[in-house]
């Protein structure tokens, strides 16, 4: 089966759009190589693409044009739009992993950001293909996809709606892919109670649902709910998010009841390209809810102050009719943030209704034998 991953993230600025742009998708190559070739790279200046000698040692080979093709014998193919974004990196490690031969669309292949670059790096040592593409590319979004079984886009919060580009092509493609997984990851659009600006974004996600199952496209919604990186590194302080555990005063919204699901970004990638080809999957939501990593707000606080040993000095808990107004009243990102986390703290959106058969799946089900990190371990490594 061939894959295509149009993976992008929200860290990538186009300056042609004057949008966070999907910096890297992983499509099929579709010229030629000679034979024996494998995964190449496409449109990085510094490093020619990459074949394997008679000893299986990987070797650089010269370029033979613009358009450079996968092996013939390559049983799938993961394409990716910007696997450089903060899930889309974790979804190309798992593909590789799960032995899915991979591809990377990339704006640039040698980008000034060293980490990026490093990250690239890796990406090619671990055997993916480079290759050079963009999201608003149509062409090239539809010769890719003529030659993928599966796309998933993970593209960021600014582009969810770009995503009808991608369902289009996949149309003029001919309809021929097996598989589409837009990006949800976080909460179910179709479920939770918010204001604006998270209610707007929602709003348009259910709206690419609706268009996807119009135009018959088989999908999989993958919602994973909460990043632990985004929420469980701050002890689930929202005001704070990126800052590490806080020292003495901590932010609860609403009365820190409510429960959440917060899963690490590894463990959502893994059950992420289990799903692709799982039958169980398909036309179904696939809804990530581990039962050790639902907590309220005020358990985090505590299992934390019993791993640190230390209590918080100061608990400042902000009511949800203050809640709402700081929303109103707050910039982007933080009243994006704060409008996610009135869904997901205060009413509780992720737990508290049951999966249905009719509509959807949970991971830790389908696939128990994928261990997965626990709210607990993940606070371990804060230590």
């Amino acid at each position: 089966m061939d894959v295509a991953f149009l993976i992008a993230g929200p860290s990538i600025w186009c300056r042609r759009t004057q949008h966070a742009t999907a910096a890297v998708f992983s499509l099929p190559v579709v010229a030629k190589l000679d034979a024996g070739s494998s995964t190449a790279i496409l449109g990085c200046s510094n490093l020619p693409p990459l074949r394997r000698n008679s000893r299986g040692r990987r070797r650089r080979i010269r370029r033979v044009g613009r358009n450079i093709g996968m092996p013939r014998s390559a049983a799938r193919m993961v394409a990716s739009p910007n696997a450089t974004g903060h899930i889309g990196k974790h979804i190309v490690a798992a593909s590789v992993r799960h032995g899915h031969p991979t591809s990377v669309l990339i704006r640039d292949a040698a980008p000034a950001d060293l980490a990026k670059a490093q990250l690239l790096k890796s990406f090619i040592d671990s055997g993916v293909a480079l290759i050079k593409g963009d999201l608003f590319d149509h062409n090239s979004l539809v010769n890719a996809i003529k030659h993928a079984d599966v796309v998933i886009s993970a593209v960021g919060t600014r582009q969810l709606d770009e995503q009808r580009r991608i369902v289009m092509a996949i149309k003029e493609a001919g309809n021929v892919i097996k598989r589409f997984l837009p990006s949800e990851f976080g909460s179910d659009p179709e479920r939770v109670h918010t204001v604006d600006p998270a209610a707007t974004l929602y709003a348009g996600k259910v709206s690419l649902r609706r268009l996807i199952e119009a135009e018959g496209i088989p999908h999989t919604y993958v919602c994973c709910n909460g990043f632990a990186e985004t929420y469980l590194l701050s002890i689930g302080d929202v005001t704070a998010v990126g800052a590490g555990p806080p020292a003495d005063k901590i932010t609860v919204l609403g009365d820190g009841d409510a429960k959440g699901v917060f899963v690490v970004e590894e463990d959502i990638a893994a059950y992420t390209v289990r799903a692709i080809d799982d039958t169980r999957t398909l036309n179904k939501i696939l809804y990530m809810r581990p039962s050790a990593n639902i907590v309220s707000h005020n358990e985090l606080i505590a299992l934390w102050e019993k791993k640190a040993g230390r209590t918080f000095q100061q608990i400042a808990r902000i009511p949800e009719a203050d809640l709402l107004k700081l929303i109103k009243e707050a910039a982007y990102p933080l009243n994006m943030m704060l409008s996610h986390s009135l869904s997901v703290f205060v009413r509780g959106d992720q737990a508290n209704f049951d999966i249905e058969p009719s509509f959807g799946v949970e991971a830790t089900e389908l696939y128990p034998d994928v261990k997965y990190t626990t709210v607990d371990e993940y606070l371990d490594r804060l230590l």
